[in-house]
């Protein structure tokens, strides 16, 4: 028992570690990106300002797109620690904490010994990583999403109704987190899971009353809250939101029907090798057994097939198309490896040399860009020079290290340990390395840092002709509505504008009777900015 006891601990000391170095390590060494972290870090802040828990605002506007989860987390991160880039990350580093520590209980109870490779596999994937450290509705759904399915199959296997409970309750918080397809998906995966049991009875319990009543117990108050005071919500939510994204390019998303193919073997590196040859195994057992039906041994992997694919299909259909949608299927792949390896790991197999080392090449390889990450943001290509070939050859000697690892008697059991090494590197390359790159090129933080430097209290900000990115990210450092000339909204009186370099004489004819004094430069986006004078008297 002691030993046990021992054990246990080592194991949680583990995933504390592996999550606090992969989800929080470094959220703050470079500024919020994109257009969605500073808009949905924004919207949090004028909530808090305004102590409204109901309608999200952006610019004192209501801003229906999505639910509020998200917003109350960061609400709740702001009023502890203070409105900051860092802050606004924290839901999701700590959703994706959470769903980790779900993982780690389920294996335990229902696939002892394959705990801590599934909650590890889990956690260190490209998409975990990468949206665990976004400010963003994607964790917060992915993390309810998933919990909401262990605690269904959990009931599956005990009947124990405090997981029907568990199940209803995550599908209402997903439902608060993006809306209706946290209850579609899930429900479209035990639909197929239950067809290919055969056992009818399985759906009409699931279909529990109380559970019902629970799961509108969660959403319902604010759906009728936000609509009792915004009208419009459900028609812009929706209508708009939903099926006008879903079923046009309304948002300019477009992409191709397989976009999600090589998205989703993307977003589960390193392990995408394994997870292949896991599926595939899966597959062929499956259909040489097809005639005797679904086996109880078998019932969890085909649980996880299904939960892979549904949501990646279901998405390919979709116009519109983002990175983020698929992120609730990626701990499936994952999950399916972890079991993949339990039962390799049981019979005493070892890797075949040419998955081992293909799967180490797939590891190793990410850290070549991530150490030239610089001169990949600013010229697009990696150079072939003697520094790149010198790298990819010590690449090559430290996979085919990885391979003789697999090959030993450890076998399956040290695939965890001999990827992790090389996840470690490559987060500590980009968090280090990539960090100042990344704030200079793709944020709007180190600008208004250099705007605020030319006087306590800035003026009014317009911009023209810039991303939205930077509009949206000025908006939250500078705690101001961002006026953008584009669509009229030329300010009065006198103002900073933001508009790319060279574009003063462009500027001025958009403000005549005005002065245009150039102010300098922010190089590495090729962005100027200007002070706009009030209008010279005798022009209106």
């Amino acid at each position: 028992m002691p030993h046990y006891s021992s054990r246990r601990v080592t194991d949680w000391l583990l995933l504390a570690g592996f999550c606090g170095f992969l989800f929080f390590y470094g959220i703050a060494y470079f500024g919020l990106v994109g257009a969605d972290e500073p808009r949905y870090a924004q919207i949090a802040r004028e909530m808090l300002s305004r102590r409204d828990w109901i309608t999200p605002t952006l610019g004192g506007k209501p801003w229906l797109e999505k639910p509020p989860l998200y917003y109350w987390q960061a609400m709740l991160s702001y009023r502890m620690f203070g409105v900051s880039d860092w802050a606004a990350r924290l839901p999701s580093a700590f959703d994706a904490t959470l769903l980790v520590v779900a993982f780690c209980l389920f294996l335990r109870r229902f696939r002892y010994g394959s705990e801590v490779d599934g909650a590890l596999m889990s956690a260190a994937t490209a998409g975990m990583i990468g949206f665990a450290r976004a400010a963003s509705t994607d964790m917060p759904l992915a993390a309810m999403f998933c919990m909401a399915l262990l605690a269904w199959y959990a009931w599956y296997e005990t009947r124990l109704q405090a997981y029907l409970y568990a199940f209803y309750i995550f599908c209402g918080l997903g439902t608060l987190a993006k809306g209706p397809v946290a209850l579609l998906l899930p429900a479209l995966i035990v639909i197929l899971f239950v067809m290919l049991t055969g056992n009818s009875a399985l759906l009409r319990r699931t279909l529990w009353l109380p559970g019902i009543l629970l799961f509108c117990a969660v959403t319902v108050p604010w759906y009728v809250a936000v609509q009792w005071r915004n009208p419009d919500f459900l028609r812009t939510f929706i209508l708009e939101h939903n099926l006008a994204r879903f079923s046009t390019g309304l948002y300019h998303h477009r992409q191709p029907f397989w976009y999600y193919g090589p998205v989703t073997l993307l977003a589960v590196l390193p392990w995408t090798v394994y997870i292949v040859v896991g599926l595939s195994n899966a597959a062929r057992a499956w259909w040489a057994e097809r005639r005797e039906g679904l086996r109880p041994e078998d019932a969890w992997t085909v649980f996880l097939v299904i939960w892979l694919i549904v949501p990646v299909a279901f998405f390919s259909l979709s116009l519109s198309k983002l990175p983020g949608y698929i992120v609730p299927a990626v701990p499936a792949a994952t999950l399916l490896l972890a079991e993949y390896v339990r039962q390799q790991s049981d019979e005493n197999n070892r890797p075949s040399i040419l998955a081992a080392f293909l799967h180490s090449l797939v590891a190793v390889a990410p850290l070549i860009p991530a150490l030239m990450i610089g001169y990949l943001v600013q010229q697009h290509r990696i150079p072939w020079l003697t520094g790149t070939k010198i790298l990819c050859g010590l690449g090559t000697l430290v996979a085919v290290g990885m391979t003789f690892t697999l090959r030993t008697r450890a076998g399956f059991r040290a695939l965890r340990f001999v990827t992790l090494v090389p996840v470690v590197l490559l987060v500590s390359a980009l968090v280090k390395i990539g960090s100042p790159v990344l704030d200079d090129a793709y944020s709007a933080r180190p600008l208004s840092h250099q705007l605020s430097e030319l006087e306590s209290e800035l003026p009014p900000i317009a911009v023209f002709h810039v991303r939205r990115e930077v509009e949206y990210g000025l908006a939250f450092y500078q705690n101001q509505s961002i006026a953008r000339y584009e669509r009229g909204e030329i300010p009065a009186g006198a103002h900073l504008l933001v508009s790319p370099h060279g574009s003063q004489i462009e500027v001025a004819a958009q403000v005549p009777g005005r002065r245009v004094s150039y102010l300098g430069t922010f190089s590495p986006q090729n962005l100027d900015y200007f002070w706009v004078s009030m209008p010279v008297s005798g022009h209106h």
